[in-house]
């Protein structure tokens, strides 16, 4: 067996992780060719082939899954002497990429990058706000925003916040709710039901199992816009919906809905200087925050 390049075992990780070649080239920025030689040059040096090559994408060999784990304990030793380093230069710099659903990254978070960015120059984010779940084993995020709290993995989960949800609607539109029975009544606006990514997004059956959104939308800054142009009505965290002036709050007194925001770190990353910083500063935001993130403190 011939000697082997680290660069060309860490174009194996991100190959592994996403099963093409396009995307983990993007990952690893750079070009899809450079990343197939490396595979090549890996697969050359250890006499052995990695990956069966499928229309659908890359899948592990048999030798390719027992390379899999000696690569990550190799990449959690060259983390941790990261880690190390910067600690010793005090000088953070880098790249953290951020997962986060679509309205905490919008809204809550994105306005207070200035604040991290003044504090830390040479910092750069890469936030991603989707609706979607991170896998922060296959290094998609270096940390995440979840509204559930993982059960598995190497992972560590703080709570974050707990906030508030209520029902929003157009203040044209609002005059004609007058009790919880009328809400089954009324057009609403929801998720798409085999799209949700979490459980916790299932809001509807909370208020009454009866209700079904005739506008049903997949991700919550869209079904922001549609309540405010009088779709219907819609379930809205506070911290979004309380700054529109032309949205009112339809029985806030009956209908109380409570979420939380978990900030989840990878056992192996979550010590390196650059991703602590940022997880704190995460920590101190949401907690100065206080009210924003209720219509009124229960």
């Amino acid at each position: 067996m011939a000697d082997f390049d680290w660069n060309d075992l860490r174009a194996f990780l991100a190959i592994a992780r996403v099963g093409r070649l396009t995307i983990a080239a993007q990952r690893m920025g750079i070009d899809h060719s450079t990343l197939s030689r490396r595979l090549t040059a890996l697969e050359a040096a250890l006499g052995t082939r990695l990956f069966d090559r499928r229309p659908s994408g890359f899948s592990l060999t048999s030798d390719g899954e027992q390379l899999l784990a000696d690569a990550e304990r190799m990449e959690s030793v060259a983390i941790t002497m990261r880690s190390r380093l910067d600690e010793a230069s005090h000088q953070v710099s880098g790249t953290v990429r951020l997962g986060t659903p679509e309205a905490f990254g919008t809204y809550f978070l994105a306005p207070r990058l200035a604040e991290l960015f003044a504090a830390q120059p040479a910092l750069e984010i890469e936030l991603v706000a989707n609706p979607r779940s991170f896998s922060l084993s296959k290094r998609e995020a270096d940390l995440a925003v979840s509204m559930a709290r993982p059960e598995t993995g190497r992972l560590f989960a703080h709570k974050l916040v707990d906030y508030g949800l209520g029902i929003y609607a157009a203040r044209g539109y609002a005059g004609t709710v007058r009790s919880v029975d009328d809400l089954p009544h009324h057009r609403w606006v929801g998720y798409v039901e085999d799209l949700l990514w979490t459980s916790e997004l299932n809001y509807l059956p909370q208020i009454s199992p009866t209700i079904h959104p005739h506008a049903r939308i997949s991700n919550v800054i869209t079904q922001l816009e549609a309540v405010r142009g009088g779709v219907g009505l819609g379930i809205l965290p506070h911290f979004m919906a309380r700054g529109c002036g032309d949205l009112t709050a339809i029985l806030p007194q009956d209908v109380r809905i409570t979420r939380a925001y978990w900030l989840i770190a990878h056992a192996d990353t979550r010590d390196l200087l650059r991703v602590k910083l940022v997880s704190e500063f995460l920590r101190r935001q949401a907690a100065a925050a206080g009210d924003a993130f209720w219509l009124a403190r229960p």
